[in-house]
């Protein structure tokens, strides 16, 4: 720890994203620069508390916020959720939380508001989820929350706000809050979003996700910042506190014709492959794929592979094996994902129920899941968008017709499906195009996913 023998004391302030040590008489810690034009020490704003627990007898002029809020305790947690708790606190409040959808991280996020009773930001990632946190919130604990993001910017001692808002405030913004809570928190480690993490001199953070590590990498980049992974438990430590549940794949055929195309467009696209040396063992190899379209050979096995992957996840049998589910659950509540928007419109259309896409206003996706809710529709199909960032009304039936091979959004999906309810049951049915690349990115996707109960198949 730095000592301060001069006549005027270590000064810390914040400016812009930065705090500024002026007057450090033995040299500031390692993480500070000089800075020529501001003629001062400075450091990310992230390193305040580093920097409070390195130089003794600072004179800490950084926060401009009022420090504690009158909130009560939050009751009724889980033993594993007292863990993490347990866990964040012994780590200087500071850390991320990694639990399967449905395990209760939003219940964990009140938890460790009610602990520090100290001003706090709340960020997520879309429009939809700031509204639940602030819904949730002030349901919890009584109290007035304000809001960044939609056309908003109310800013009081609790906020919630949207990525995009925090990080175009965050200059404004970084030394208001001491608490910095950051739902679906793996978007936060994209290069502009980790200016959120960076920027505010928050000393206290908390991460919560479903599923923390990214194929880029770049979710290694949120440990410093964040206070790194502190607690993680998977579906088989869960299965106590989550519903019953099995995994279902259901093989069908092309057609004749579906078959023929599909196996034209792919011999020209593995034709290209193999000319030009390409492996595609991960999103590298594919990205240098893409990159050597520009030429027409390039285009055209491009366009080969999008078609082939259309006729896979479109397969006219599919729509046939949605009836059938649909069928065998004539009283459950199911959701039906796709890859693309298409589909799922097809999907609505055929079957008569609504549709949650990118496209859908928010006024009207806000029905269509009161709806859902309600029991006045029994179904919704969607496409991505459902995936994660809205909260999902209960659902015991999920059917997956299309996906990518990305094991979280696999997890994602699965978990919409596992909020517990007495004597609960849960199925996700995949429906998937037999002779074609699809199975492969089904078993792909399913790395590390528990099946549940024994996995069957409808021939």
């Amino acid at each position: 720890m730095l000592m301060n023998s001069g006549k005027s004391p270590p000064t810390l302030t914040h400016r812009g994203g930065l705090i500024l040590l002026a007057n450090p008489s033995f040299g500031p810690p390692d993480f500070f620069v000089y800075d020529d034009r501001l003629g001062t020490y400075t450091a990310p704003a992230f390193r305040y508390s580093d920097t409070l627990k390195a130089i003794k007898g600072l004179n800490d002029q950084v926060m401009a916020d009022e420090g504690s809020v009158d909130i009560g305790d939050v009751e009724g947690m889980r033993s594993y959720q007292k863990e993490a708790i347990r866990q964040w606190s012994s780590n200087a409040y500071r850390g991320i939380v990694v639990l399967p959808t449905a395990a209760g991280k939003t219940h964990i996020g009140l938890a460790a508001m009610s602990r520090l009773k100290c001003s706090t930001l709340v960020v997520a990632p879309t429009i939809e989820l700031v509204r639940q946190w602030k819904d949730r919130i002030e349901r919890t604990f009584g109290v007035k929350v304000g809001m960044l993001g939609g056309g908003e910017k109310d800013i009081l001692p609790i906020t919630v706000s949207t990525f995009d808002s925090a990080y175009l405030m965050a200059e404004s913004l970084g030394n208001r809050f001491r608490f910095l809570l950051v739902d679906e928190v793996h978007h936060l480690a994209s290069e502009q979003f980790r200016q959120i993490a960076l920027m505010f001199a928050a000393p206290y953070r908390l991460g919560l996700t479903a599923t923390l590590e990214r194929p880029d990498k770049l979710h290694e980049t949120l440990s410093e910042p964040m206070g790194g992974k502190i607690f993680e438990m998977g579906y088989e430590e869960l299965s106590d506190y989550l519903a019953n549940f099995r995994i279902v794949r259901i093989p069908v055929d092309l057609s004749p014709e579906e078959q023929a195309e599909y196996d034209e467009n792919r011999r020209v696209f593995l034709t290209y492959l193999r000319r030009h040396r390409f492996s595609m063992r991960g999103p590298w190899d594919f990205e240098r794929f893409i990159m050597s379209s520009w030429n027409p050979e390039g285009r055209e096995a491009l366009l080969a592979w999008r078609r082939s992957r259309e006729i896979a996840f479109n397969a006219e049998a599919k729509i046939d094996n949605v009836r059938y589910v649909l069928s065998r659950h004539p009283e459950d509540k199911t959701l039906i994902f796709s890859e693309d928007t298409e589909t799922a419109y097809m999907i609505s259309k055929e079957f008569l129920f609504p549709a949650i896409t990118y496209l859908t206003p928010a006024k009207e996706r806000k029905e269509y899941l009161d709806m859902f809710r309600s029991g006045q529709v029994r179904a919704i199909s969607s496409s991505r968008v459902l995936d994660e960032g809205i909260d999902v009304p209960d659902a015991s039936v999920a059917v997956v017709i299309s996906g990518s091979g990305s094991s979280r959004q696999f997890r994602q999906r699965l978990g919409r499906i596992l909020r517990p309810a007495s004597g609960k049951n849960s199925t996700l049915y995949e429906i998937v195009a037999k002779g074609t690349s699809e199975f492969h990115t089904s078993s792909r996707r399913r790395k590390g996913v528990p099946v549940g109960t024994p996995d069957s198949e409808k021939n």
